[in-house]
């Protein structure tokens, strides 16, 4: 990760704030200069997080909840108001196309998103509009998501979605009782709990089975959507072709691997690298995809940097 550094002040101590530069969240503040302290911070739930350089997007009016609940793999229909829910939408094949977090106000519903998705779903939703009554609008320069204070959920939250022109004034808020920390806390904490992300641990054949998604983004027991059957005959199966594993890094490397490299075992090719963290109590961790039948003991390479799987 491409990196640059500039000066902030809070509360609790003056320390060199470090920008991520490109890739899904550029824009974002990376670190704080005490990356392991601000990791201890989150897993206390004494922590919050500016993720304003995510996408927001709005869906009002009132057929917004029953035609999100058929397009999505997520039961919507009777989202209870001001709950958080993980969505994916899928393409015909099974395939993960989007990943989005929402909640309902009770007159419209909000998302957020990778902002290099954002195009693509909106473009999406719009073609589906069809004439169902609903109403899809960019949001992203008029409001922005935050990560609140607390213990983080099953889906990285709780999440919060305010105004872009009071963010400056719930930034203060906030540091007046709590730790601010940058986007490597939270991935290291996502890493640690297995939680997948779109960009980083899918590939154009990703199916939410092989993801750890089933139960959480995907619900099991609702109605028809797009891809549903690739999902169910998996399911039913029980051998998704891949799967998502937490792997522990040789850490007496300097480099560690990167998104999208190739992970090997004995000189074949097996999987691929998703997110790479540093761990404050685990070390250099990743998230990665492997085939099904690569053995839990099996000893890992990743351009001459050794893995094991975590059991």
């Amino acid at each position: 990760m491409v990196i640059a550094a500039s000066a902030q002040n809070n509360k609790f101590n003056s320390m060199s704030k470090v920008l991520v530069e490109n890739g899904p969240d550029s824009g974002a503040i990376w670190h704080f200069g005490e990356p392991n302290q601000e990791q201890r911070y989150l897993a206390q739930g004494k922590a919050w997080a500016d993720l304003s350089h995510r996408a927001v997007i709005s869906i009002c009016g009132i057929d917004r909840l029953t035609w999100l609940h058929a397009l999505t793999t997520q039961h919507l229909e009777k989202l209870t108001v001001n709950i958080w829910k993980e969505a994916l939408i899928l393409d015909p094949n099974g395939h993960v196309e989007q990943q989005f977090f929402l909640v309902d106000d009770g007159e419209c519903t909000w998302l957020h998103l990778d902002s290099q998705q954002k195009n693509s779903l909106l473009n999406y939703l719009e073609k589906m509009k069809f004439m169902m009554r609903v109403e899809v609008t960019d949001q992203s320069a008029e409001y922005a998501v935050i990560k609140n204070v607390g213990i983080t959920d099953e889906i990285g939250g709780p999440f919060s979605v305010i105004k872009r022109a009071d963010l400056a004034e719930v930034t203060t808020k906030l540091n007046s009782s709590a730790h601010q920390v940058g986007i490597w806390a939270l991935e290291a904490e996502r890493v640690a709990a297995h939680r997948a992300r779109i960009l980083f641990e899918t590939d154009y054949k990703s199916i939410p089975n092989e993801l750890g998604f089933l139960n959480r983004a995907v619900h099991m027991n609702k109605g028809c959507y797009r891809g549903q059957e690739t999902v169910a005959k998996v399911f039913n199966l029980g051998q998704p072709p891949r799967k998502l594993v937490l792997l522990h890094l040789d850490g007496s490397m300097v480099e560690l691997p990167k998104s999208a490299d190739p992970i090997e075992l004995d000189g074949k090719e097996v999987g691929f690298i998703g997110t790479v963290v540093r761990h404050y109590e685990l070390g250099p961790i990743a998230l990665a995809v492997v085939k099904r039948n690569t053995p839990d003991d099996a000893t890992l390479n990743i351009k001459d940097i050794t893995a094991t799987i975590d059991k």
